[in-house]
């Protein structure tokens, strides 16, 4: 099969075209997102070009240290932003739910995937460590963030029927359990329906790559599949711990619900 086919950078300036399009249907619906739209793909820009020359040289000179510092630093910015998104919504006790959950659901992952499944040597190999742990996280980021979503809505809308389960006898745990499965339910939906398209509807972005640089489809079929269930692993991993130990959360130690807005 052929090789991939480079792009000049005039070519890749000849893809902008798309965000003039996207900046005119802006102006003529009247909608005032010009300003973001081109903040966030001079970023986008930016950011790609960036971590292109970090990675071309990380590639080239493998390092454990440098790798895993890479991978931490990937976390740390994966809980940063669920936290960003909820603002004060968070208590302090969930902040630390959210942060354990997803960095062991991710890494237990991630670890298992590499030296199990792919079994790459050495385990600290950057060219597969990064990319991976960055799709695992990715997802397990955005899918955490839809659970804990549900879970407060879920807290506060029903703050009746579960005081009133309380009062009945129920215990925390089963005072939730609905809640706490239409959270998960909700959050783990996304990836599933990327599965159900995915081969029919869409070719992924990683088998699409891979495809274009020349990789035969089978090939590249064979790492989506595995890619695609270890990144499933990973998002319900981190979105069932965070569940389970995050209702805990909302009650006192009497068992007592204790609905908060505001982190204190």
């Amino acid at each position: 099969m052929n090789g991939v086919i480079n792009l000049s950078n005039y070519q890749v300036a000849l893809a902008f075209v798309f965000i003039l399009i996207v900046f005119i249907i802006f102006k003529h619906r009247g909608i005032r997102k010009e300003k973001e739209l081109i903040i966030s793909s001079l970023r986008m820009t930016f950011q790609l070009v960036l971590v292109g020359y970090l990675l071309t040289y990380i590639f080239k000179n493998p390092n454990p240290i440098v790798t895993m510092i890479i991978i931490f630093l990937m976390e740390v910015f994966s809980v940063y932003t669920i936290f960003k998104k909820f603002k004060n919504r968070l208590s302090n006790n969930l902040k630390k739910v959210i942060a354990l959950s997803v960095s062991l659901g991710t890494f237990i992952c991630i670890i298992y995937f590499l030296l199990v499944v792919v079994r790459i040597k050495p385990w600290y190999n950057p060219q597969y460590l990064i990319p991976i742990a960055g799709m695992f996280i990715g997802n397990s980021m955005t899918g955490v963030g839809l659970g804990i979503n549900s879970l407060v809505e879920g807290m506060t809308t029903k703050k009746e029927y579960i005081e009133e389960a309380l009062i009945l006898g129920a215990t925390p745990k089963i005072a939730s359990k609905e809640i706490i499965n239409n959270s998960f339910d909700a959050a783990i939906m996304p990836t599933m329906n990327s599965m159900i398209g995915m081969g029919i509807v869409f070719l992924p972005g990683m088998m699409t790559g891979q495809i274009l640089s020349g990789i035969i489809p089978t090939t590249a079929i064979s790492y989506q599949i595995v890619i695609m269930l270890g990144i499933l692993g990973s998002v319900s991993l981190s979105i069932i711990s965070t569940l389970i130990f995050g209702y805990k959360t909302f009650f006192n130690k009497e068992n007592q619900l204790n609905i908060y807005l505001n982190s204190k």
